[in-house]
């Protein structure tokens, strides 16, 4: 069976396909999804072991470099995993022009948030 007749008989007749980047988004979605799985479970237990520290033992804990990779793992699989999962709200119920600027803006408020999550981890860990 030749790869074109295994297309629905709409998509042969308009010339549309597949747009083939399903299955990486899918694929990011799960990946991210099963990484935050043993990253959510340290951060709830760090939190539940520092329930009762000043800032000065939340700062001492941050500045561990285990504590401070998991850290910024936990941020860029967080934010990765949202903006994937808001994208996939947008294209599927935002049917106007908006779509576009939308994806950009959540994009975006995305990446400043990692940014600045990692940025603050980072400065806490090297004892700025």
């Amino acid at each position: 069976m030749h790869k074109q007749d295994r297309r629905s008989l709409l998509s042969r007749a308009t010339g549309l396909g597949s747009a083939r980047k399903g299955v990486g988004h899918w694929w990011a979605e799960r990946v991210t999804a099963i990484a935050l799985v043993p990253l959510t479970i340290w951060f709830l237990a760090s939190v539940v072991a520092l329930t009762g520290s000043d800032r000065a033992g939340v700062v001492t804990w941050l500045r561990t470099p285990s504590a401070a990779i998991c850290m910024v793992l936990l941020l860029v699989a967080l934010f990765y995993h949202m903006a994937l999962g808001l994208q996939v709200v947008i294209e599927d119920y935002v049917h106007s022009g908006a779509r576009f600027a939308v994806l950009i803006a959540i994009r975006l408020a995305c990446f400043a948030l990692a940014g600045t999550g990692i940025l603050v981890t980072l400065r806490i860990s090297v004892g700025g």
